[in-house]
């Protein structure tokens, strides 16, 4: 292994992830066992061949600072290392590497995976949650998960085999290249995981070859819903996944049509997109990333008279929460596919992209079903002025993506009941009654009939 590389691999990271700990002189010999438990547990947890204890790099600026740590010493008359692998269980094949980089003494120990069951340390089994360390029994669901990915019970694009294996790469190869990047031949497959442990060529190696057999379509309906006439749809595909992303975000800037603005006009007149671009592509390359690529399915794109829907399947990844996904916290849910968007900077480290569509388009752009995760960007369309009053770009007042969607529910199915939104936008039900009663008040449904047995009427 080459130790450099891979720790300067690692210093890229904007944060720690679960799987390393960067330190410059630490050394407490009962936690640093901890550590070990908790590190190969998560290498597992994230389908990592290893774990990372870096001594010698600054925990936060990631900066090569250098280490006094000795890795040789002793703890209670006994040598540190036999110490450790006396009260590790099962037993793990650890090691401490050394080297020089800028000049700079570092020190690595190398954590393999948890295989079969989790690593303990002193008989008690430990995690890492975000940049701590915590007792895995405190974490039941994790703990559930873990052991799912350790019995092989959770297939993932790196475990699962291809359907097809007779896979060629020339345009992977033309794609890093065109971002100054060489594959090497011999190596590629094996530095991007595009192999399974029985050798096979995985999904991952399928999406990125010549030919995924995966398209991504872009449908165009004609009024709000898809009972309505289908007027296009275009298929991009079955190319190498990263072409077919660029393909599509092509497509959205043909479909963003700028608009003019003739009202209130003094000197310019404002150029008004149907929806922002910037936005639209992070919900685009979110929906690719976290994609549930193992059911079969590609994301689906919907274009509405009034919104564009963007959906992924599957749902957030098992260690995410809502609080982290609505912060910006990025947990992939393929981890290798997220490392080569990384690496080809088509997403970035930072977690910029759901804050981006929040601050755009509000919380309520994010719909979570049972198996998918839909997005939801409202078409900004310059109208002439009604009897109700609009805002500048063309929306009646107020009427935000989650009262466009109660409406859009409406028309699907007059007789959708409260509880029905309540479980459909995954709000609270005085949520669903506050809106409904803005949008009877304002002229946009009409309650017909009784409560029990009526039905809705939707005004325009």
């Amino acid at each position: 292994m080459n130790i450099e590389k891979s720790v300067l691999d690692l210093c890229v990271y904007d944060d720690e992830q679960e799987w390393f700990e960067f330190k410059e002189n630490w050394f407490q010999p009962e936690v640093l066992g901890e550590y070990i438990s908790a590190l190969s547990n998560a290498a597992a947890f994230h389908y990592k061949a290893q774990a990372y204890f870096v001594w010698g790099v600054n925990d936060e600026t990631h900066e090569i600072v250098g280490t006094t740590f000795n890795q040789y010493c002793d703890h209670n008359k006994e040598p540190y290392q036999n110490y450790l692998a006396r009260n590790l269980s099962p037993s793990i094949n650890f090691s401490f590497e050394e080297a020089t980089i800028n000049d700079k003494r570092v020190v690595v120990l190398i954590i393999p995976a948890a295989e079969e069951i989790p690593t303990a340390f002193k008989e008690k089994r430990y995690i890492r949650i975000g940049s701590s360390k915590a007792n895995l029994k405190d974490y039941p669901k994790r703990e559930i998960q873990l052991f799912k990915i350790l019995d092989g019970r959770m297939e993932t694009i790196e475990t699962l085999s291809a359907k097809y294996q007779e896979l060629t790469f020339s345009k992977l190869f033309g794609y890093y290249g065109s971002k100054g990047i060489v594959l090497n031949e011999k190596t590629f497959e094996k530095n991007l995981g595009l192999r399974n442990k029985n050798g096979e060529y995985n999904l991952l190696a399928q999406l990125l070859s010549d030919n995924s057999h995966f398209p991504l379509r872009v449908s165009i309906f004609e009024g709000e819903t898809k009972g309505s006439n289908l007027f296009s749809v275009r298929e991009f595909g079955n190319n190498c996944l990263l072409y077919t992303l660029d393909e599509v975000l092509r497509y959205a800037d043909v479909l963003n049509l700028i608009q003019t603005d003739e009202s209130e006009r003094v000197v310019e007149r404002p150029e008004i997109p149907l929806f922002d671009n910037k936005a639209f592509r992070e919900a685009i390359v979110n929906a690719i990333l976290h994609n549930l690529w193992i059911s079969g399915n590609e994301p689906m794109i919907s274009v509405f008279s009034n919104r564009i829907e963007i959906l992924s399947r599957g749902t957030l990844a098992p260690a995410q929460t809502m609080e982290g996904f609505f912060l910006g916290e990025s947990i992939p849910v393929n981890e290798k596919l997220s490392e080569i968007f990384l690496q080809l900077h088509i997403s970035e480290k930072s977690g910029r992209g759901v804050p981006k569509i929040i601050e755009t388009y509000g919380k309520e752009a994010f719909t979570f079903r049972e198996n998918s995760i839909v997005v939801t960007i409202p078409l900004q369309k310059i109208k002439k002025v009604g009897k109700k009053v609009r805002d500048k770009v063309g929306n009646k007042k107020g009427l935000n993506a989650r009262r466009q969607r109660i409406i859009t529910e409406m028309r699907d199915n007059p007789n959708i009941t409260t509880s029905e939104l309540h479980q459909i936008l995954a709000i609270s039900k005085t949520a669903v009654e506050n809106n409904l009663t803005f949008l009877k008040e304002n002229g946009y449904v009409e309650r017909v009939g009784s409560k029990k047995t009526g039905y809705w009427k939707v005004l325009e």
